[in-house]
This record gives structure tokens, sequence and C-alpha cells, in this order.
């Protein structure tokens, strides 16, 4: 399918998203937890891949294809390298189409990870 043709896919709902590991003001995370966000955490401490991701998280639609997002300064084989430690991360998904591969943020990923670093209100 043209890139063109290809229909906008709905943004997911992220307000009644429950978070992968409880807010840091809870309590200690337990070592599964704390495995889990360090590997999403360092996933966007590239310079590289956290451009790539805001990309893909900005792009009309909510998700890119691999052809609009590659201007990032590397070559084409290190933007499929960082794309696909964010995919491993759990932080993007792909879906191909023909020749390209499209990308999306994994909205509820995000939000589980922004409710891990939100102060309760009442402090």
């Amino acid at each position: 399918m043209p890139k063109s043709e290809v229909a906008e896919l709905p943004v997911l709902d992220t307000g009644a998203v429950t978070p992968c590991c409880p807010p840091i003001t809870a309590g200690e995370l337990s070592q599964e937890d704390a495995e889990k966000m360090a590997a999403m955490f360092k996933a966007l401490a590239d310079p590289v891949r956290l451009r790539l991701f805001s990309k893909v998280a900005s792009h009309p639609g909510g998700e890119a294809c691999v052809c609009d997002i590659s201007d990032v300064g590397v070559s084409q084989p290190t933007v499929s390298h960082h794309l696909k430690k964010l995919k491993d991360a759990g932080l993007l998904t792909s879906e191909r189409r023909g020749t390209w591969v499209y990308y999306r943020v994994e909205a509820s990923v995000l939000a589980g990870m922004g409710q891990l670093l939100t102060l309760p209100a009442s402090r």
C-alpha cells in the first residue's frame, strides 16, 4: 500500500492505563520491575533513539514510516538498529507494509513510565 493511502490508526487512550510498576513514591521497586523499567529508560538514553522516538510519537496519526523519520544524521542501517532497540524495550510496535515498516509508540507503556515518575498530588 503506498504511503499516501495508509489510514490513520486510532491513538490509544492512556487515561485508564495501568502502569507496569507502582509509582516510585509508593515504595521500593521489585527487582523485576526495576529491570523492566531500566531497559526502557536505557533505550531512551541514547540521543539518536530519543530523536527517533520523538519523531514517531509526534508524527501525524501516531505512526510513522521509517522512510519519514530516518533523517537523524546516521546511516539507514544504524536507524534500523536503534528502532529495533526501542522495539525490543517495548516502547515501539511495528508493522511491515510492502517494503516499508511503520512504527508507532506503545502508548500504554509510555503512560506507565510517566506514571512511575509522577509524584502524588498530596505532596
